[in-house]
């Protein structure tokens, strides 16, 4: 009965092992795929080109990744025009009669794109066109694939007409295919009532001079609103000489389109420069996950590329890019392979008929175009665009996408706002600001004087962050920096910060910066922006450990978990080598068990006495006894050098308490019921390390208690043997003083004075500061800023680093495939004997037996 129930077992295996193996050659003969001939025709000098190109490559490979079931699969046939519209043509023409393509994707000129429509017309072929200027309908196999740039003309006439404007000048680009847009957007203003009083059209190869020489003419007339529809190329040039000429003073008003703005990231800073108060209207890609995703991405596979590839934002024309290759994929999957679709519809019916979410929204083609239903309003401010509202196909101007109608909060060429509260200085002034010579300086703040320039200069963590700030706020201002020596009397303090607080209060400053910790008291006389440090106060001890548990820390949680889990697994995969041959293998199940933990964590010491008859189960311990050698040796150096380290050490309750000489930590420590006996003053991070060295026994501290930006600051300097607790959130943290207050003087051109213009309590500039240092928090700025000011200095006391999974993924990986590798030759022998037992069973015997 065993026999025949065995024989029962090997014959489902065998017939098992059959199915699997037709399967697998079902599989591979399935895999086959029709390659479709699809042309990309763009200028690759072009960084559009670049991006639109490696965004259609990783397009593919991403669809065809999630959609492997697909029967065919799209080969691109790339070609380079060198930015010339004539070597399109013939690129296209040689696609056509060479490479068979049935579609082509084509660059965003166009000039370019209205010689293919011809050819596409004539030969039936899908153009699929990133132009954003539409052409007529009368090229029916023409497809737009990007957002199109005439729906924001009734933008930008909605808000002309919010803004009351009446006149306006419109700079265009000099060019044939530009005739329609012209009139366009002409008739669109005059809609609402808005006249374009001259027309501006300039050359993309006109030279310096003669761009000159159009906005010297321009500046003599007496409109002073411009709206520019131009290449990226050709309006940097424009804005650079309007800034020269002084068009982006005071009282004028630029409106630039997305043909420009799509292509902000890659203006060079003192184009940006000149761009200041300039609005402009930007294609809207929506934020998703899938949109961070494919970014990510994106930037890996370009990081060694020119810094310009290693944009915030991708440019819109990459992803238009990736979301018409899905949909020129799905529709020739349909065309191709759907038993549902008639043999006469081709791929460009199908095109049309396509609708999914990509990365840029809904992708759908009416009329052979993308609808455009929202765009971005950005106004330029310092070196960098922000978003201050949206324009909406249903809604109009707004400040949110799903707010009413509302009008944007923007800020035009020197400094004017349409919120008052939001004026900024229209002529460059210089800010008193006052600093406090005390005799703290290091990371945080420090103050030297320069014998060469005669002036006071101020670095650190502080100084740092408030010219961050500043900058992010565009305005053009110098810094003055005063230093503020207090009273003659009181030479060790050098001027109290609530003496330097009551004189910014009295105006004798403009604004204060260092390390000046909000309180109460203070805020009654200045204004504070958000704290820029951590909040709340710190102890700082020597480092100890006097844990139960110390043997555990050389080797990190998951090493220990993996650690054990291969211990086992060796043991299962030597009992399963050796069972069958093997008696000390062999035994009751409670027997079998024992035997084969005992014999996997016996490995760790060396101490396994079962005799191993299989060549493969030798294998395998040897390679896992190298593996436990590296690891016990490992651990042995780790945990001696972690026993070296001096151990931390908490303060006794009754050991003394150090803190800074003159600060409201004082009062904290009182408030918190610490005897003034057990209060030790200090003034400086020598004479902390020194106090906590000693101990309270040899007359130092156990503790010092200070503000978390301090004990960072000491920790800087001192970064072995101190360890930082965060004890108690009783401080506001640092921050930047009367910022509402500062006074801007503006150049009286007749009088030649100059007048006062304060700011009073309670206005908006403090919330704008404060608004700059959550950005630097956000964008990781404050981080940075706090890394290289604070970062330790490497020193070979410092305690010895944990040992984690990562280091020993190679020792785990040779283990596990020696494992594998053993147990699949294993089954291969496994399987040869019993076809092999099989075989003389049915045949050899049966033939035997009727010869006997």
């Amino acid at each position: 009965m065993e026999i025949k129930s065995r024989k029962c077992t090997d014959v489902v295996f065998l017939i098992f092992m059959l199915i699997c193996f037709q399967i697998c050659s079902k599989a591979q003969e399935d895999s086959s795929y029709k390659e479709i001939p699809v042309g990309v025709i763009l200028d690759m000098g072009s960084w559009v080109g670049k991006i639109v190109h490696s965004c259609m490559t990783m397009a593919l490979s991403d669809f065809y990744t999630f959609n492997n079931h697909y029967k065919t699969r799209i080969v691109l046939h790339s070609r380079d025009t060198h930015g010339e519209p004539l070597h399109a043509l013939s690129a296209a023409l040689d696609l056509l009669e060479k490479q068979k393509v049935q579609a082509i994707m084509a660059s965003e000129s166009a000039t370019e794109a209205k010689f293919l429509a011809v050819l596409g017309d004539e030969a039936r072929v899908p153009i699929l066109s990133f132009s954003p200027t539409p052409s007529s309908n009368k090229h029916p196999y023409l497809l737009q694939v990007s957002q199109d740039e005439t729906t924001q003309f009734k933008a930008i006439a909605a808000m002309a007409e919010s803004f009351k404007w009446k006149n306006v000048i419109f700079i265009c680009e000099d060019a044939a295919n530009e005739i329609e847009v012209v009139k366009l957007m002409t008739n669109t203003l005059q809609e609402k009532n808005i006249f374009v009083t001259y027309m501006s059209l300039i050359s993309t190869s006109s030279s310096n001079g003669l761009i000159h020489e159009e906005l010297h003419k321009l500046s003599a007339m007496q409109t002073n609103i411009y709206i520019m529809h131009a290449c990226h190329s050709l309006a940097s040039r424009v804005l650079s000489k309007a800034k020269y000429l002084g068009l982006m003073d005071a009282g004028y008003k630029w409106i630039i389109t997305s043909k420009t703005m799509d292509f902000f990231n890659f203006m060079d800073g003192e184009v940006v420069e000149s761009m200041q108060g300039v609005v402009g209207f930007r294609s809207y890609i929506p934020q998703s996950r899938d949109l961070h995703k494919f970014t990510l991405k994106w930037r890996k596979e370009h990081h060694a590329m020119n810094p310009l590839m290693e944009l915030k934002k991708i440019n819109p024309y990459g992803v238009w890019a990736y979301d018409a290759v899905s949909a020129l994929a799905m529709a020739i999957e349909r065309t191709q392979t759907s038993s549902k679709i008639p043999r006469d519809t081709s791929l460009m019916d199908q095109m049309l008929r396509i609708s999914f979410r990509g990365l840029a929204g809904t992708f759908q083609l009416m009329n052979g175009r993308m609808s455009t239903q929202v765009l971005e309003i950005i106004n330029v401010i310092g070196n960098r665009e922000q978003r201050v509202g949206f324009w909406t196909k249903g809604v109009g101007l707004t400040r949110k996408i799903e707010q009413l109608n509302s009008i944007p909060d923007i800020i035009w060429p020197g400094g004017i706002s349409t919120n008052p509260h939001r004026m900024l200085q229209t002529s460059r002034t210089t800010l008193r600001i006052g600093i406090r010579v005390a005799s703290r300086t290091g990371r945080l703040f420090q103050v030297n004087y320069d014998d060469k320039t005669n002036s006071t200069i101020v670095s650190g963590f502080c100084a740092e962050v408030f010219r961050a700030a500043f900058n992010g706020l565009g305005r053009d201002a110098a810094f003055e920096y005063i230093p503020f020596m207090g009273k003659a009397y009181d030479p060790f303090m050098s001027g109290s910060y609530n003496d330097l607080m009551y004189r910014v209060h009295n105006r004798e400053f403009d604004a204060a910066i260092g390390d000046i910790t909000i309180t109460a008291n203070r805020s009654k006389y200045v204004d504070f922006t958000l704290p820029f440090t951590d909040i709340g106060l710190a102890t700082l001890s020597r480092n100890a450990d006097t844990s139960i548990w110390i043997f555990m820390k050389p080797l990190s949680s998951d090493l220990w978990i993996v650690s054990a889990c291969f211990f086992i697994l060796t043991g299962i995969v030597v009992w399963i080598l050796e069972h069958r041959t093997n008696e000390e293998f062999q035994g009751s199940t409670a027997e079998q068990i024992g035997t084969t933990f005992w014999f996997a964590f016996s490995t760790l010491v060396f101490a396994h006495r079962e005799k191993l008859q299989s060549n493969l189960s030798r294998c395998v311990v040897i390679v896992w006894l190298f593996v436990v050698l590296v690891l016990v040796s490992s651990y042995t150096a780790t945990l001696s050098s972690l026993l070296t380290v001096e151990q931390i050490q908490l303060a006794s309750k009754r050991g003394s308490i150090g803190y800074p000489y003159g600060s409201h930590v004082q009062g904290a420590l009182r408030n918190m019921n610490f005897e003034d006996t057990r209060l030790k003053p200090y003034s400086s991070p020598e004479e902390y390390a020194d106090a906590l060295t000693r101990g309270s026994k040899n007359g130092g501290v156990d503790e010092i208690v200070d503000e978390i930006p301090y004990i960072k600051e000491f920790l800087a300097q001192y970064p072995s043997g101190y360890s930082m607790t965060v004890s108690e959130a009783i401080t506001n943290g640092f921050g930047f003083v009367s910022l509402v207050t500062i006074q801007f003087f503006n150049i009286s051109v007749n009088m030649g004075k100059r007048s006062q213009q304060a700011f009073p309590k309670g206005s908006t500039l403090a919330p704008e500061m404060s608004i700059q240092i959550a950005r630097l928090r956000e964008d990781g700025t404050l981080k940075l800023l706090e890394d290289k000011w604070f970062h330790k200095k490497s020193d070979s006391a410092t305690a010895p680093k944990i040992l984690n999974l990562e280091g020993f993924r190679g020792l785990f990986l040779i283990s596990g495939v020696s494992m594998a590798s053993a147990l699949f030759l294993y089954m291969l022998y496994f399987v040869h004997e019993k076809v092999h037992f099989q075989y003389i069973s049915r045949f050899l015997i049966p033939r035997f037996a009727s010869l006997v």
